[in-house]
């Protein structure tokens, strides 16, 4: 469970990545340029294969997994080959896009979901649907759907999912406990929300009961989160037009205008942006709001907080079980100039490193010795079989207390893909949710409005 995910954010969180492009400007450019030289397999059968995503020498602990992972690898295949490039984070935008518009991606790179079209777009993806079946991976029926489909385009496949997340609510035990609140039964509904910050929120000495976005792109992700949690889409079907301006859509701002204004259970201050509402809840300020759960991680490393603070519920629907969930990740694609040799090296790599139970990623028993945290509920992108055996190393070998989260994981919301545009969606819906946090008087059809003209006209131009 050690990538970079847990220490900096994805890629919702825009302004943060595009603020470390400077960071991995040397290492990326580098790495990526050795696609071009990678030799392609030999007379011999033996193959060189390029992957990216290595962790790099300030973290020298995954660092380690991985070339002791990749010598395993290695071992077991001595035919194959394989040439780590050190990227931190895994993907910034601009180089990413550089890369695949100079086309130097490596042999297998790393992708966020959303990236898909893009790659696709550019020319770049290798269709592996011919190469995966349940010999090449064994765990491949496990995998959810809704996760593989995501891989997908018109009926082909283009990588294998490597990480994925959804969304729930994080709680602050401790300020529920203080409200006379059951830590152990964490709000469902957006009515339980609002009675519960209300509570919260009376304790006063600057704490609030729940805390939203409305910047850095980050207000328009949780809007399309609680819309997913309603079962209402954010664009059509065809990704041509906006379809947020519905009864849905006003019942989302609507829901948090009221805990702003009605229910005074927000605060003051609003206009936050990924890293603020984090800050909050590990000061023990923040009663609850919505997430995913490796930011009970950022919190526990970046300010020293208890895994035993935070438990975690499912994300709030209106009168009982949410209907889905924001759900997103990072993935694994195969570069077009592969070989077919170098195609099947990559996937035996990629099935060793992210999708085998009980090693690579999963190796629960190595990631505790080590100290790393094991426990949360991520990724979860199995089921069945896969998902009962992962369940069962993860509560073998857990460092927190997973029972905290035990209402997340129960209620199994299905979760949804995150739209195409996404960032530039998000970044229009942003301003609908800073008004409807910030303005008593907010006009909330107008805000609709205005956000699905601007949205329709992004989509146009794509």
């Amino acid at each position: 469970m050690t990538s970079e995910r847990l220490t900096s954010p994805r890629v919702r969180r825009t302004a943060a990545l595009l603020l470390a492009a400077t960071v991995g400007l040397t290492a990326a450019a580098c790495g990526s340029s050795s696609s071009k030289t990678t030799p392609k397999s030999t007379a011999d059968g033996k193959v060189t294969i390029s992957i990216d995503c290595a962790p790099p020498t300030s973290k020298p602990v995954p660092r380690k997994q991985w070339f002791d992972d990749i010598a395993t690898f290695e071992k077991q295949n001595p035919n194959i080959t394989v040439k780590s490039i050190d990227t931190f984070p895994c993907e910034t935008p601009a180089l990413f896009t550089a890369a695949l518009t100079g086309h130097t991606e490596p042999d297998v790179f790393y992708t966020y979901f959303t990236d898909k079209q893009q790659v696709l777009d550019s020319g770049q993806a290798a269709d592996i649907s011919s190469y995966v079946n349940t010999s090449t991976v064994p765990s491949l029926n496990d995998i959810a759907p809704s996760v593989l489909d995501g891989q997908k385009s018109d009926g082909k496949l283009y990588g294998l999912p490597r990480t994925n997340y959804a969304m729930g609510i994080i709680i602050n035990r401790k300020l529920f406990t203080q409200a006379g609140l059951n830590p152990d039964q964490p709000p469902t509904t957006w009515a339980e929300v609002a009675a519960d910050a209300a509570k919260i929120q009376a304790l006063g000495n600057g704490v609030n009961g729940y805390g939203e976005y409305s910047a850095g792109n980050n207000g328009g992700w949780h809007f399309v989160a609680e819309m997913d949690a309603l079962g209402a889409p954010v664009v059509s079907a065809d990704g041509k037009k906006a379809a947020f301006n519905t009864d849905q859509g006003k019942q989302v701002l609507q829901n948090l205008h009221d805990l702003r204004f009605k229910d005074n259970a927000m605060g003051k201050t609003q206009l936050y942006k990924w890293g603020d509402l984090q800050k909050q809840m590990a000061a023990g300020k923040l009663g609850m709001y919505i997430a995913a759960p490796d930011d009970i991680t950022y919190m526990v490393q970046t300010f020293k907080s208890q895994y035993s603070d935070f438990g975690m519920g499912p994300i709030p629907g209106t009168d009982g079980p949410a209907k889905g969930t924001l759900a997103g990740g990072d993935d694994m694609m195969f570069n077009i100039k592969d070989t077919p040799a170098q195609i099947k090296a990559g996937i035996k790599l990629v099935n060793f490193l992210y999708l085998t139970s009980g090693q690579g990623q999963f190796n629960y028993e190595r990631a505790k010795g080590s100290g790393q945290a094991v426990g949360l509920p991520e990724p979860e992108f199995y089921t069945g079989a896969s998902l009962a055996a992962d369940n069962s190393l993860k509560a073998a070998n857990s460092t927190m207390p997973v029972d905290n989260y035990k209402p997340f994981v129960d209620a199994a919301v299905p979760g949804v893909n995150e739209p195409g545009n996404a960032q530039d969606i998000y970044k229009v819906l942003d301003t609908a949710m800073a008004s409807a946090l910030t303005n008593p008087n907010a006009n909330i059809p107008q805000l609709l409005s205005t956000a699905e003209a601007q949205v329709n006209q992004v989509l146009a131009n794509k």
